[in-house]
Parts: C-alpha cells; sequence; structure tokens
C-alpha cells in the first residue's frame, strides 16, 4: 500500500486523535501518557510492517503535534474517538491486520503509562478492539 504524502499525513493525524482521546478518557492528560505515547510511536516509525507510504514522513512529529493541538483546543475523548472511527470506517483498506495491532499496543501503552489502565480507558480500549475485530470478521 502506497498512499500520497497528503493522505498518509492525514492518517496519522487520525491516530493522534485516538491516542488523545485513550489519553483523555479518564478527562486528564499525564505526561506519562504522552512520553508513552512518543516512545511507541518511534517503534511504530521503524517498524517496516505498519508503513502505509514510501513518502519521507515524521510520523512521531504528526501524531504528536495532532495531540498537542487537540490539548490546547480542549477537545472531548468522545469526539476524537468518534472521528477517528469515522475516518477508520471510510478507508478500511489502510488498517491492515499488522496496523491494528501496533494501533491496539500502543493505545494499551498510552492508557497504562498512569497507575495501569482504569475504567474509562479500559471501556475505550475494549471499544476499539470490538471496532477492529468487526471488520476483521466480515
Amino acid at each position: 500500500m502506497n498512499l500520497t504524502t497528503q493522505a498518509a499525513v492525514v492518517f496519522y493525524q487520525h491516530l493522534g486523535k485516538l491516542f488523545y482521546a485513550i489519553a483523555l478518557a479518564d478527562s486528564k492528560i499525564k505526561k506519562e501518557e504522552f512520553e508513552a505515547m512518543r516512545k511507541e510511536i518511534s517503534l511504530l516509525s521503524i517498524s517496516e510492517n505498519v508503513k502505509i507510504t514510501d513518502a519521507e514522513i515524521d510520523i512521531e512529529h504528526q501524531i504528536t503535534a495532532t495531540f498537542k493541538i487537540l490539548y490546547f483546543d480542549k477537545a472531548t475523548s468522545e469526539d476524537c474517538y468518534e472521528e477517528f472511527i469515522k475516518y477508520k470506517r471510510n478507508n478500511e483498506s489502510l488498517f491492515t491486520a499488522e496496523i491494528k495491532k501496533a494501533i491496539l499496543k500502543i493505545a494499551g501503552k498510552i492508557a497504562g503509562s498512569f497507575s495501569d489502565v482504569n475504567k474509562s480507558e479500559l471501556i475505550l480500549l475494549g471499544k476499539l478492539s470490538i471496532e477492529f475485530k468487526e471488520k476483521s470478521d466480515t
């Protein structure tokens, strides 16, 4: 799969929305959540099996910049999660099994980075897991 640079940037911006939604699920974003996201994204960036374009894109920058903008705009977890799901449903072909696995791993690391996963984060992670499985089973 090889997207245009612009389409790939939009993809990574939507991942930023999802990761922001996970971090904010409990109504607070902690530094540890942001740092866990950055660490896991850097691992994602070097993994060939989740690359969606040959274009030179700073994946970490795209995701973290989106995250920061949402934070300063005081976006809600619910709105960001719904925007991600809408994007995902309109672009199912981008979400390969490998990419879904990587997204779930990063989301789980974000949620668990500060005193384990709480109920709000667990619910959102469960919804995401179900969303990814539903389209895989059809």
